[in-house]
């Protein structure tokens, strides 16, 4: 046991830290998110199915990352290819934060717009910073390493990285998502998205001092760049001219455009290590893009049971620890066991602990005398830790294939990929709502112009656990490429 606790200090190498740095600004980003829950839900006229709706088109920054892949590759601003696009990002998210700062508390500079649209735009201009600066961070994970060794060690070695890197980011989401909910509880809204500025500065702080291997630019693979600039601008129009199923006509172009990316990327590649990329693409996707049940069961949690933000800070607290925990005990079976035996595992767990938050629903910790909020502590504690787990199995396989001198553009693809599978979820997650309709109390003054209804919640959680237990299993068993990271 000593030895599996010890794994990730034993791997530490100072020469990751600025890297980690950046990982753990992106987990930062939780600070306010519990009091940006609730500020949207008391400021904001938006419904589930519109929130649900802003966060598929959040996903296209991620989506497009291909561009910023390119960039990262072969084009230099000032000399830089890497860190320069870093501090871009955290200018973005500083001007999207200075938005919210103006919207919470009530600027005379942003009194003509509509509070929903700058907050729409003010989440799509953070995103692509964080967006730009991931890119950056992904490609720098593979170029911190020691290429001194054998590919084994090498191989060993980017997992690892990938490891300590959720590490870093559980961290934060562990400690800044439990501070940023405590701090909700006694300042403003306005104070808590002014605080939040720490965040770019930390990852301007850790790319500013990492030291890299030395690789050369590759020449602007043109097709792919300018390639995803019309699919850019296409996403763009689609999105403002308010076309019938934007969503799904972004989505269905968006995975044929990646996926025909992807395949230039490794038609270089032997037939084999083609072979498993794609059936190990295959699972990713089909991984990612279950659905969830949406805003509705944190409306339901805040109003039928009472959870306030003090307490979603504890979730947030427990729920980061336990990740975090569950990460570092399981670094070592992470690299030496095959990706579709550990995802089986994690489907399986996962699916039990999504039973309690039905039964809440049911009223059963009643029947059986418990508390709601040590029901929802316990579960939080258990089901934490399994989605960072899945994380870094599919960021390592990603991490292994990387062709040298393209990695910023494989990164970016294999991202996309995974993130318009996330999209796909998310669309599910739409329809899902639009068939069985939960909404939340909303008043314009003392009147009630839309009543809080619960009713169909509980239809919804069963068919979203159903869902998420039985496709994953059967795509994984059809399609495992049984990729290792080192003999088992």
């Amino acid at each position: 046991m000593l030895d599996i606790l010890m794994t990730p200090i034993r791997a530490m190498r100072m020469r990751y830290v600025p890297l980690l740095l950046i990982y753990f600004a992106y987990g930062a980003s939780g600070f306010i998110g519990i009091a940006e829950s609730f500020w949207v839900k008391e400021e904001l006229n938006l419904s589930a199915e519109d929130l649900v709706a802003l966060s598929v088109w959040l996903m296209v920054p991620w989506t497009i990352k291909m561009i910023f892949g390119q960039l990262v590759d072969s084009v230099k601003i000032l000399g830089s290819n890497r860190k320069v696009y870093v501090y871009i990002g955290a200018t973005l998210m500083a001007l999207a934060t200075m938005l919210l700062i103006g919207l919470a508390g009530k600027a005379s500079w942003l009194v003509d717009y509509p509070k929903e649209s700058v907050y729409i735009f003010a989440s799509v201009l953070s995103m692509v910073g964080f967006v730009m600066q991931d890119v950056v961070a992904d490609t720098m994970s593979t170029e911190v390493i020691d290429k001194n060794q054998t590919q084994e060690e090498i191989n060993q070695e980017l997992a690892m990285i990938q490891v300590l890197a959720r590490l870093s980011l559980g961290l934060a989401v562990f400690f800044m998502g439990w501070l940023g909910g405590k701090l909700a509880s006694i300042y403003s809204y306005e104070t808590m998205f002014t605080l939040s500025l720490f965040i770019p500065i930390i990852s301007v702080l850790g790319v500013s001092f990492v030291r890299l291997n030395n690789v050369e630019s590759t020449p602007l693979n043109r097709q792919i760049f300018f390639g995803g600039l019309l699919f850019a601008v296409f996403i763009v129009l689609v999105g403002y001219n308010d076309i019938p199923y934007s969503q799904e006509i972004v989505f269905v172009i968006s995975l044929g455009v990646v996926l025909y990316f992807l395949n230039t990327i490794i038609e270089d590649l032997d037939k084999e290590t083609i072979h498993h990329i794609k059936m190990a693409m295959i699972i990713i996707f089909v991984y990612r893009a279950m659905p969830s049940v949406g805003p509705g069961v944190q409306w339901w949690q805040i109003d039928v049971l009472g959870f306030d933000k003090s307490f979603f800070a504890d979730l947030s607290l427990i729920g980061g620890g336990l990740a975090l925990l569950g990460m570092w005990i399981s670094a070592q079976y992470i690299v030496n066991h095959s990706i579709g035996k550990v995802l089986i595992w994690l489907t399986v767990l996962f699916t039990i602990l999504s039973l309690p938050t039905i039964g809440l629903y049911y009223d059963i910790h009643t029947m059986l005398g418990f508390d709601a909020r040590h029901v929802a502590m316990i579960d939080t504690a258990l089901a934490s830790p399994f989605d960072y787990i899945a994380g870094v199995l599919m960021l390592t396989l990603v991490a292994i294939y990387a062709p040298e001198g393209k990695k910023g553009t494989w990164f970016a693809l294999m991202a996309s990929l995974m993130n318009i599978a996330m999209s796909a979820g998310r669309l599910f997650t739409k329809y899902l709502n639009q068939a069985f309709e939960i909404t939340r109390e909303i008043k314009e003054g003392d009147v009630v112009v839309t009543q809080a209804n619960y009713s169909e919640l509980g239809t919804l959680l069963w068919i979203v656990i159903i869902v998420g237990f039985v496709v994953p299993i059967v795509t994984i068993l059809i399609f495992d490429p049984k990729v290792k990271m080192s003999k088992e």
